[in-house]
């Protein structure tokens, strides 16, 4: 055997092809280095991350754009009521003229008219804004704080110690999560702190499930196994690796269970376990008072309702639209 004949492999020309590429037995492979092009389904040119791709994606879906506005109005309703309420919210300045059976209706220097004690309708309803956003927020990273928590022990140690956790998240999944909310805001008693923790325990079983399914796919992964083998501590691959990589779908989950918080709190104002002063404008409390004044003012149910909507609507679908965005089987 020549010199020559162990140099090249098997199938493989001496000479190399036109353009720079390397002939073989079945045909010629792309030039490698700078001028080669982006391979077929790898990275883009551009070398783009999963986020920048995901953020360009978001920029283009006009449902994520749509749901990103309304929650932006949502946001700066709630943090700039003070400035944007026209009146005191707990102010009864229309209550001369209020009749029995009819309350004043809009007018040019009340938009949405009174409610039944005289107050301005329009900034009960910007106030209201900052008390959902409020309670649900702290509810939410209530929510996400226990679960985390819990998903992580779990995902990280498995055996018995998932099978523990496992059984405590299923115990709370067993129970609606509302009437589980009800429930400990009635242990609890009637206080704003009570209706956040209602809440926020009735979201723990979403995240825990989420982050330790998560977590065990990634133990599978490549990484985690040189990691393994190169005698890493696990506290330092779970830290370092497996927890970051598994909390995309976490992220998501918490900008959907907003939306459901808003939802849970109006609920749990609504049938009076909020607790907080009746006097400050919440959105679940102005629909509950509105009940008895359907035939003549249906307007002081419908607004709050509204509102509530078009605030959950916002977070599901910029939620749902951020979870295709991170989606790894929907990059193109």
């Amino acid at each position: 055997m020549t010199d020559s004949e162990i140099r090249t492999p098997v199938g493989v020309g001496v000479g190399g092809a036109a353009g720079g590429g390397v002939v073989v037995a079945g045909g010629t492979l792309p030039p490698a280095g700078p001028e080669a092009g982006p391979v077929p389904g790898g990275p883009s040119e551009a070398g783009q991350s999963l986020s920048r791709e995901a953020f360009r994606r978001l920029r283009r879906n006009p449902v994520a754009l749509f749901g990103a506005a309304l929650v932006l109005i949502f946001l700066l309703v709630a943090l700039l009521a003070p400035l944007l309420a026209p009146y005191d919210p707990v102010a009864q300045i229309l209550k001369g003229q209020i009749r029995p059976g009819s309350f004043p209706g809009p007018s040019h220097a009340h938009w949405l008219g009174s409610d039944s004690l005289g107050r301005d309708e329009l900034s009960r309803l910007i106030f209201g804004a900052r008390q959902s956003l409020l309670v649900g927020v702290l509810a939410t990273a209530v929510g996400f704080a226990v679960g985390m928590l819990l998903g992580t022990v779990a995902g990280a140690f498995g055996g018995w110690v998932d099978n523990l956790v496992m059984r405590i998240v299923d115990i709370l999944l067993s129970v609606p999560s509302l009437l589980l909310a009800i429930s400990i805001a009635a242990l609890l008693g009637q206080r704003l702190i009570s209706v956040t923790l209602a809440v926020g325990v009735s979201q723990v079983p979403i995240f825990a499930r989420l982050l330790r399914g998560t977590m065990l796919a990634q133990r599978q992964s490549d990484y985690v196994l040189a990691a393994r083998s190169l005698g890493i501590r696990r506290r330092s691959i779970v830290l370092s690796h497996v927890l970051p990589n598994s909390m995309s779908p976490v992220l998501v989950q918490a900008t959907l269970s907003l939306a459901t918080a808003i939802v849970d709190v109006a609920a749990l104002s609504f049938l009076g376990l909020s607790g907080s002063d009746p006097d400050v404008p919440e959105w679940g409390r102005m629909l509950a008072e509105s009940q008895s004044f359907l035939s003549t003012a249906p307007r002081l149910a419908f607004l709050p309702c509204i509102a509530i909507v078009i605030a959950a609507l916002g977070f599901t679908l910029l939620g749902e639209s951020l979870r295709e965005a991170l989606d790894p089987k929907l990059r193109r």
